[in-house]
């Protein structure tokens, strides 16, 4: 399904009132809509669209609105939360902020308020595609390196100079050099500062890593 140029919202929500209620104003609006009964129905059936955010009621049988923050964090599903709910203890809205939703509103809430934060998620999940998309393009790119390759990368990121790395990798220097050339070439960067602008949301830690 293709979103429309609104944007996808899930609806996820035990009570059949609000559901119908959210889904028709909301598709009213523009926005394409699925709505589900249950957290797990949602893990189930729903199809991780961009952009796209999620409408989640907190309290439900079974997994909780705050469970499946969780099991989508542990799956790396980024999509933006605007959770609400009627009848929340302190407990759980704290619980629940600590995954940086968007919003937490509380039942009755304006639906202008649910709106306002929903186009906030959408700018969110722009984001997170934009970083995600980025991302796999350099990893993408470090696969295509050496192992020399992705060691001279790594150090080049920590802010080693030619001697250093020569130092360090027990190799000339001109063999420094060439493998510092092959590097900006293959990652399709012209110089070391647009290499590290690029890097610049990686853990060059976990790199290092991998290397071992």
């Amino acid at each position: 399904m293709k979103p429309s140029t609104h944007g996808h919202v899930h609806v996820v929500d035990d009570n059949p009132d609000i559901r119908i209620y959210l889904t028709d104003l909301l598709r009213q609006l523009g926005y394409t809509v699925d709505s589900y009964d249950s957290a797990e129905s949602f893990l189930a059936q729903s199809m991780d669209i961009f952009p796209a955010v999620l409408v989640l009621d907190v309290r439900m049988p079974q997994m909780s609105g705050i469970e499946l923050q969780q099991a989508m964090k542990a799956m790396g599903r980024n999509t933006p939360i605007i959770f609400i709910s009627g009848e929340s203890h302190s407990q759980d809205i704290i619980q629940a902020m600590k995954g940086q939703p968007v919003e937490f509103l509380l039942k009755p809430f304006q639906f202008p308020s649910l709106i306002h934060a929903i186009d906030r998620g959408m700018v969110l999940d722009g984001v997170h595609r934009e970083t995600f998309i980025r991302q796999n393009d350099i990893r993408r790119k470090w696969q295509n390196l050496s192992q020399r390759e992705r060691e001279v990368l790594v150090l080049m990121l920590e802010g080693h100079t030619n001697k250093g790395i020569s130092e360090l990798m027990d190799i000339l220097p001109d063999t420094v050099k060439k493998h510092r050339a092959h590097v900006l070439q293959k990652m399709q960067t012209p110089h070391l500062a647009d290499l590290v602008a690029v890097c610049k949301d990686l853990d060059v830690k976990a790199w290092r890593s991998a290397l071992r």
